[in-house]
């Protein structure tokens, strides 16, 4: 039987050079740990991202580019894709429904995107979180963390905050609903009609006929009857840099991404093209978990090379319990325990260092992208925790079998 008391007193007699141990393994384990879990939550936060967006058109280009601007409004110049696109993709039998997707202005920081009710509410399928869509080109539905209220006004400003942009004196658009949270970049953006995005910037189109800013919302309460916003669409319709497609089908889809993957027109599936990302990110993932495990595999060298050095200047007391009768056994298994209990709390510690670390990355990148990253822990970390616990269990041998070795005559001379 492990004289267990004996083995506590002695770590806590050596508390200066148990703590060491215990947080040069806790900080390599928690290294580990924090890739893994963040490389997760990253994948797990764009993927919810791009759920609702089937398939994406726009002009003939980058594919990542596409992704990046539409799904997750990283703010970039696309080219305007024709209008004709929009009315013919509007009129497929293919097509559940097409809704664009217009950017370039913004409001106290949160950008301002025109679509239609349709992709506020995927036709009807997402109830709103408060009040109701937008039935007027003056009207706008905020995100579920846009600070602004129902009935608040908004006055678009060209551009973001900060670039030197113009605000717009033609139209003001005053809240009248609230999107449902998504956890993600969208919980952040300002939706408003495409009509209004379009006569803002003098394209015409449905936006037209409408009046100016207070003026027109003044009158909506009588206009709101015979204004009409979304399809069908006319002939004489403006460009946007994208659309949003939700195909009735699978089989729909795959025939609509190749029938305007042209020399014009690029369609992609923004799932298939995070695949793409993941991998690139997985590479970088794989170099950083090299990295870790060569942390962790000098640390645990070092863990048994520091415990050699200790064991060499506890000769003495080894000495004294092999001459009181101790067996062998009973030497080796003081050691190996003390050094199994040091590096098992410090891989226990390392891994709550490693979900916390994780937490606040995923908390910034939150606040800066609007990107929800959920992490969890999964048992995968559980056994990424195991293989170190058996492979320090194995490097605990050497200063045990050393230990074991020593006769009283030995460690005494």
């Amino acid at each position: 039987m492990l004289p267990f008391r004996f083995i506590l007193t002695d770590l806590r007699r050596m508390w200066v050079g148990s703590l060491v141990i215990v947080v040069l393994v806790a900080l390599a384990t928690g290294f580990g740990v924090a890739i893994n879990l963040q490389e997760r939550a990253l994948r797990l936060g764009s993927a919810r991202a791009a759920d609702r967006f089937d398939l994406v058109i726009g002009v003939a280009g980058s594919e990542a580019q596409l992704v990046l601007s539409s799904v997750f409004l990283q703010p970039s110049p696309l080219p305007l894709l024709k209008g004709e696109v929009l009315r013919q993709l509007s009129e497929d039998k293919r097509v559940a429904w097409a809704a664009p997707i217009g950017f370039g202005d913004s409001f106290e920081g949160a950008p301002i995107v025109g679509t239609t009710t349709q992709f506020v509410t995927d036709d009807g399928k997402r109830p709103l979180g408060e009040g109701r869509s937008f039935g007027s080109p003056d009207e706008a539905v905020i995100g579920a963390r846009v600070e602004l209220a129902l009935g608040d006004t908004i006055k678009p400003l060209h551009g973001l905050a900060g670039e030197g942009g113009h605000t717009h004196t033609e139209l003001a658009y005053h809240v009248v609903g609230r999107m449902a949270e998504t956890g993600t970049l969208w919980d952040k953006a300002i939706l408003v009609p495409i009509e209004g995005v379009w006569y803002v910037h003098g394209l015409g189109g449905h936006g037209d006929s409408h009046g100016h800013g207070e003026e027109a919302h003044a009158d909506h309460d009588d206009e709101r009857e015979h204004s009409h916003l979304g399809p069908p669409w006319g002939d004489d319709l403006p460009g946007v840099p994208a659309i949003v497609v939700k195909p009735r089908n699978f089989a729909d889809a795959y025939k609509l991404r190749a029938e305007y993957r042209r020399e014009t027109t690029l369609a992609v599936f923004p799932a298939e093209v995070l695949t793409r990302l993941y991998a690139a990110l997985g590479d970088v993932r794989s170099v950083l978990a090299f990295i870790a495990f060569g942390a962790q595999g000098l640390i645990g060298a070092a863990v048994v090379l520091i415990s050699l050095i200790h064991l060499e200047q506890r000769s003495h007391q080894i000495a004294g319990l092999r001459a009181l009768g101790a067996p062998r056994l009973a030497i080796f298994g003081i050691v190996w325990l003390e050094l199994m209990l040091l590096i098992g709390a410090g891989v226990l510690v390392g891994l709550g260092i490693g979900y916390a670390t994780a937490k606040v990355v995923a908390h910034v990148m939150m606040q800066r992208s609007g990107i929800v990253m959920p992490v969890v822990l999964e048992p995968q970390e559980f056994t990424f925790i195991g293989i170190l616990l058996t492979a320090a269990a194995v490097m605990a041998l050497i200063p045990a079998w050393r230990a074991y070795r020593q006769t009283p005559a030995m460690a005494l001379r």
